[in-house]
C-alpha cells in the first residue's frame, strides 16, 4: 500500500462512524437519498410523536409509575455561583427548545405533543454545608435516589427536574432527572454548551447571545412521519428484512439465575480501564485495516460473546446520534435511533478477516440508519416480553465525546460521571468511553440474571483479547477461545484454591480454639486441687 492511499485510510479511520459511512458511498459514486427540508409547521395543528418517541408512550402506558426511562445526570459547580444568573440561564434553555416545554396527551384517540407557551423550571436549593461528611453522602444519595424514582405523568408539563445542592469550599452539584421521551444522549452536550455560553452573559448582566431556534423537535416529528413512506420506507425495510428476516438468534449467555418476569430489573455496574498503549495499539491496528475505533472494539467485542456462548450467529444493538441533519444538529430532543449489528462467525476465521466482516455491516447499516428501530420492532414483529428488549439483549456504545471541563473567570462546570439508571434495560451494555489516559468502560447489566464476579471476569477477558489482537490481528477465532478457556480454567483454580486456603486458616482457627479452650479448663482444675 503506497503512503499515499495508507495516510487516506488512516485520516478516514478517525471520522465518526456516520461521517465514514457518508464518505464511503461518495467514494462508491453513491449520493445522499434527495429529502424535503425539513419545514417549520403550525403549531395549531395536532403534534404527531416522532416514531422514538411513540414506542416510549406505549411503554409508558403498560406501566405509569415506571422510572425505566428517567435519564439522569449531574453537573459539579466549583466556585463563586451567581445562582440567580443558573436559574436564568436553565429557563432561558427551556423557553428556547419547545420539546423542555412539551407533554404528551391523546387527542382523538391518538397521542399528540402539546407545547406549553411559557413555563417556569423551580431550581430547589438543598444546603449541605453545615451537615457532617457522613450524613453528607447518605442525604445526597437519598436526593439522587428520590429524583430518579419518581416517575413522570407524560401528559404534565414540566418532564424535567432540578435540583442545586450546596456543598463546603464553595462547591455545587446540579442534579437532573428528565424523561427520554424528550432527550438523549447529544441532548446533554447542547444542554451543557447553551448553560455554559448563557451563564457567562447573564451573570455578567449581559443579554442572551444565542440566535432563536426556527426549527423544533415538532418539527422533525412531522418532517419524519410524511418523509419516511413509499420509496424511501420499502428501500429501508427491504435492507433491514434482509438482514434480520429469517429467526432472530437469542444470545445464550451463561446466567446465574432465572430472568425475573418483574418489568423492570435492577442494574449492576463494573468499570474497566484499557490503559494508554493498550488503546493506542487498538487504535493503530484499525488503522491499519481501515477500521473505526468503534469497529475494532466491537469486532473484539463480538468475540468475547462467542468465546462465552459459542454462539456463531451474534446480534448486537449500538446506539447511533440520528442527528445527519445540520437542521437537527443542535436541537434538544429524543432523537437517537438504535441500529442492529448482526455477524456471522466461524471457528477457523481469523480476526482480521472477521474484523472486515464487521466493517462491511456497520458501513451498511450507516447507510440505512434513518429508519427508526420502532418501525423495524413493527415490521419483524418479534415475540416480545415485557422485560426484554426486542430484536437484541445485548448493546456496545463507544462514547468519543469528551467530559465536558468548562471554566470561567470565577467558577468552572464539570460533567460527572454520568449516574445512569438503576433499572437494567439490557442484559448487558458495554459503554466504552475514548479518553486521554485510555478507553474506559462501564459494564452495566441484569443483576437478576448476573453476579458482579461473573462480569468482572468478563471485562478481564475482555482485555485479554484486546491485548491478544494487536500483537497478532490474524490470530484465529477459536485459539481465541481457548485462551479465554483457559482464562476461565486459571481463575477457578485460583479461587479454589483460595477456598482451601480459608478453609485450612478456619481449621486452624478452631484447633488454636480448642486448644485454648482445654488449656484453660486444665488450669481451673489444677487451680481447684491446689485449693
Amino acid at each position: 500500500m503506497d503512503s499515499r492511499a495508507d495516510e487516506i485510510i488512516k485520516r478516514r479511520s478517525k471520522l465518526s462512524p456516520a461521517k465514514q459511512a457518508i464518505l464511503e458511498k461518495r467514494l462508491r459514486g453513491q449520493h445522499e437519498p434527495d429529502s424535503k427540508q425539513i419545514e417549520r409547521v403550525s403549531r395549531e395543528i395536532e403534534l404527531p410523536l416522532s416514531f422514538a418517541q411513540q414506542r416510549l408512550y406505549f411503554l409508558h402506558q403498560l406501566d405509569p409509575k415506571s422510572y425505566a426511562y428517567n435519564d439522569y445526570a449531574a453537573l459539579l459547580l466549583q466556585g463563586s455561583l451567581n445562582i440567580k444568573a443558573l436559574k436564568q440561564s436553565i429557563n432561558e434553555i427551556v423557553r428556547r427548545h419547545e420539546i423542555l416545554r412539551t407533554c404528551l396527551q391523546i387527542v382523538n384517540g391518538q397521542p399528540v405533543q402539546i407545547i406549553a407557551p411559557a413555563l417556569e423550571i423551580p431550581l430547589p436549593l438543598v444546603d449541605l454545608e453545615d451537615l457532617p461528611d457522613t450524613e453528607q453522602e447518605t442525604e445526597v444519595q437519598r436526593l439522587r435516589q428520590e429524583n430518579y424514582q419518581q416517575s413522570f405523568d407524560l401528559a404534565q408539563v414540566p418532564l424535567l427536574r432540578l435540583t442545586l445542592l450546596r456543598f463546603k469550599n464553595r462547591q455545587y452539584v446540579l442534579l437532573i432527572t428528565i424523561h427520554h421521551i424528550i432527550f438523549d444522549g447529544w441532548s446533554q452536550g447542547v444542554f451543557i454548551r447553551e448553560l455554559s455560553i448563557l451563564y457567562e452573559a447573564f451573570s455578567s448582566g449581559k443579554s442572551s447571545p444565542l440566535t432563536d431556534i426556527h426549527i423544533q423537535y415538532a418539527d422533525f416529528a412531522a418532517w419524519q412521519r410524511s418523509w419516511l413512506q413509499d420509496e424511501v420506507l420499502d428501500t429501508l425495510l427491504t435492507y433491514w428484512k434482509k438482514q434480520l428476516g429469517d429467526n432472530l438468534p437469542v444470545l445464550q449467555l451463561p446466567t446465574n439465575r432465572q430472568l425475573s418476569k418483574s418489568k423492570t430489573s435492577q442494574e449492576g455496574k463494573e468499570t474497566l480501564m484499557i490503559p494508554k498503549a493498550l488503546s493506542q495499539a487498538i487504535q493503530k491496528l484499525g488503522d491499519s485495516l481501515g477500521t473505526t475505533l468503534f469497529m475494532t472494539l466491537l469486532g473484539a467485542f463480538k468475540v468475547l460473546l462467542y468465546c462465552y456462548t459459542g454462539d456463531k450467529d451474534i446480534i448486537v444493538g449500538t446506539d447511533i446520534a440520528n442527528r445527519n441533519r445540520n437542521e437537527i444538529e443542535n436541537l434538544i430532543g429524543f432523537f437517537v435511533n438504535q441500529l442492529v449489528l448482526r455477524n456471522y462467525l466461524s471457528d477457523n476465521q481469523n480476526f482480521s478477516d472477521f474484523l472486515q466482516q464487521v466493517r462491511k455491516i456497520c458501513l451498511e447499516a450507516y447507510a440505512h440508519q434513518d429508519l427508526p428501530f420502532e418501525k423495524l420492532v413493527s415490521a419483524l414483529n418479534p415475540k416480545r416480553e415485557l422485560n426484554q428488549t426486542p430484536i437484541f439483549q445485548v448493546k456496545f456504545i463507544l462514547q468519543n465525546t469528551p467530559t465536558h471541563i468548562l471554566k470561567f473567570s470565577d467558577l468552572s462546570l464539570t460533567r460527572l460521571d454520568y449516574l445512569g439508571n438503576t433499572v437494567a434495560r439490557f442484559d448487558l451494555l458495554l459503554e466504552l468511553t475514548d479518553t486521554e489516559q485510555g478507553i474506559v468502560g462501564l459494564l452495566k447489566y441484569n443483576k437478576d440474571l448476573f453476579n458482579n464476579i461473573n462480569m468482572i471476569k468478563l471485562l478481564k477477558n475482555f482485555d485479554i483479547i484486546l491485548s491478544q489482537i494487536v500483537v497478532n490481528p490474524d490470530i484465529r477465532i477459536n485459539h481465541l477461545k481457548k485462551i479465554i478457556i483457559k482464562s476461565e480454567k486459571q481463575y477457578q483454580l485460583s479461587e479454589e484454591r483460595k477456598r482451601k486456603e480459608e478453609h485450612k486458616q478456619k481449621l486452624s482457627l478452631i484447633k488454636r480454639k480448642v486448644v485454648e479452650t482445654v488449656i484453660k479448663v486444665e488450669d481451673r482444675n489444677e487451680t481447684g486441687k491446689n485449693k
